[in-house]
Parts: structure tokens; C-alpha cells; sequence
């Protein structure tokens, strides 16, 4: 089961308590379905949860019944339709459209005014044409219409909870979505579907540890890599000062760092200040090794 199949599945867990949400959760569905014309109102879902869900919730609504249903033990996707013109009209006057006039929907506002109806129409809406990506993978939730008039009112409802959206068009219908996952995790809460917010907040914490610890190994990696060129330039100005024989007439402190550096090739600064008698910070022991680099570009210079 995909990770918006199972917010489907949460959301359709919500009691059907109220007439007035089951009302205006049915007119979200009814905006962003398949098809809703004057002649037929088709749903068409793969969801077995919202299946279940659809013909509790209109007859809650308006004590109606779908005048086409799947058959029992009907799986992949799902047919409803209303297309007996007395139920059409019903609900054309239920949401204030003028019966059989209607050529394209719009959205009357007055019907998701109240906080709980407008909950409602938009879970009833992404029942009907919203999808969710896995959060493990990218964050995106939209809901999709077919009505022009509606995409640009929805974003509007969105805005008077708290959320803003943006639109777009693919292949002829329109779309508005959300692509941040705080909005995301609010949106789903809002709707109903508190477990799978939580689903969403889990998976950016793991990304966030995980993108972490890569940034910490890639830091390691690259002052290894820093730290092993330095130790590798350090020796082989160390073998030029000896091949000249200007390394055993330098002070003692400068043959010990040179001495510990040739026998440990492989330890940090810290470990290499450890072993010098007495044990010396890293910042001296780095001095000393600069010195001796420095010695060694000024026997080039003087040499050439």
C-alpha cells in the first residue's frame, strides 16, 4: 500500500458525526471528482477504505444512494455514479447551483464558512483527487480538479486555515499543491490523518540525521586527505634536508619532530605532540614542522 493509499485509509477512519460536514466533505468530493455535470456525477477510486466510506457518507448527507456501484469483491478501480436527474438536482440546489444550467463548477464559499465544514471539504477533496508522495522520498500533497474556477477558489480556503498553496495545470486539469513538509504534517493533521503527519516528521529526522552524518564523514574524509598530503610533503622535505645533511645540524627540538614524524607517517598533530619529551602542544608541534619546511624552500632557493 502506497504511503497516500494509507492517508486515504486514515482519513476514511473519522466518524460521520455532523450533517453539515458530511454535507460539505461530499461537496469536496463531488469538485474534485472524476466528472460532475448536470447529466452524471462520477467517482471513480482504488481506495477500498474511501469505497467503504462514499455511500455512508451521502446517505448521512442527503439520504441518497449511488444509482451505480462495484459489485462486492470489486478491486483495482471502483465506479460510483449518480445519474437519476431528481438526485442530480438534488444536490445541484443543495450547493447552489441552478439546476441543469451548469456548465462549469465554481465554489460557493458560504458552504465551508464554519471551521469544521471547511476541515471537511478539503479532506473530502483529497479523498476524491488528492495524492501524497512518501516522504522518504520528496514532499508534496495536492489535490487535483477538473474545474478551472474551482483551483483558483480552493487556495483561497487554504489561505483562511492558515496554509498557503500553489497551482498548476497538468494534462487539462488543475492542481494545487504544498511542498514543505511543515505544511505538509499540518495539512494532514488538519484533515484527520495525525498518524501519517507523524510518518512525515519521522522520515525528516531520519533524512536529517542521515544527510548529517554524511556531512560529517565528507568533512572527515577531506581532512584525512588534507591531513595525509601534509604529512607526505612534511617527509619528503624532511628526506631532501637529510639528503643535503643540513637535518643533523638543526637544533634538537626540529631532529625530534623530524625523527617522530618519519617514525609515525600516519598520526595527527595531536597524537605526534603527544610524543615529543615533553609532550608539546599541537600548535608548537606545527610550528616546528612549518620551520622545517621553511628550511628546506630556503636550501632550495640558495642551493639554486
Amino acid at each position: 500500500m502506497t504511503f497516500s493509499a494509507r492517508v486515504k485509509e486514515e482519513l476514511c477512519r473519522g466518524k460521520l458525526t455532523k450533517k453539515c460536514c458530511a454535507v460539505a466533505e461530499c461537496y469536496g468530493i463531488l469538485l474534485f471528482c472524476n466528472s460532475w455535470t448536470s447529466r452524471e456525477a462520477r467517482i471513480v477510486t482504488e481506495s477500498d477504505a474511501f469505497a467503504k466510506r462514499l455511500p455512508l457518507l451521502f446517505r448521512k448527507a442527503f439520504h441518497m444512494d449511488f444509482d451505480r456501484r462495484p459489485a462486492p469483491g470489486d478491486t483495482g478501480k471502483r465506479v460510483f455514479a449518480i445519474c437519476q436527474p431528481g438526485k442530480l438536482e438534488t444536490l445541484e440546489r443543495c450547493y447552489g447551483y441552478e439546476p441543469g444550467q451548469t456548465v462549469s463548477r465554481t465554489l460557493n464559499f458560504p458552504l465551508v464558512e464554519e471551521e469544521c465544514c471547511r476541515v471537511a471539504f478539503c479532506r473530502g477533496a483529497f479523498l476524491a483527487g488528492g495524492a501524497v508522495t512518501d516522504p522518504e522520498k520528496d514532499y508534496h500533497l495536492e489535490w487535483v480538479t477538473t474545474h478551472r474556477a474551482v483551483s483558483r477558489a480552493f487556495p483561497v480556503v487554504l489561505r483562511e486555515m492558515g496554509f498557503q498553496a500553489k497551482q498548476t495545470t497538468r494534462k487539462g486539469n488543475f492542481v494545487a499543491y504544498v511542498k514543505h513538509s511543515e505544511t505538509l504534517e499540518e495539512l494532514l493533521t488538519m484533515m484527520g490523518a495525525g498518524v501519517s503527519a507523524m510518518e512525515v516528521m519521522n522520515a525528516k529526522l531520519e533524512k536529517d540525521i542521515r544527510n548529517g552524518v554524511n556531512r560529517r564523514v565528507n568533512c572527515d574524509a577531506a581532512n584525512v586527505d588534507k591531513a595525509v598530503q601534509a604529512a607526505q610533503e612534511q617527509l619528503a622535505a624532511i628526506a631532501r634536508l637529510e639528503a643535503r645533511g643540513v637535518l643533523s645540524s638543526l637544533p634538537d627540538k626540529l631532529q625530534e619532530t623530524a625523527r617522530l614524524r618519519r617514525e609515525f607517517p600516519e598520526c595527527t598533530l595531536s597524537e605526534l605532540a603527544a610524543q615529543c619529551t615533553p609532550p608539546v602542544s599541537k600548535s608548537c608541534l606545527n610550528h616546528r614542522l612549518r620551520k622545517l619546511m621553511a628550511l628546506d624552500v630556503d636550501k632550495e632557493i640558495k642551493q639554486s
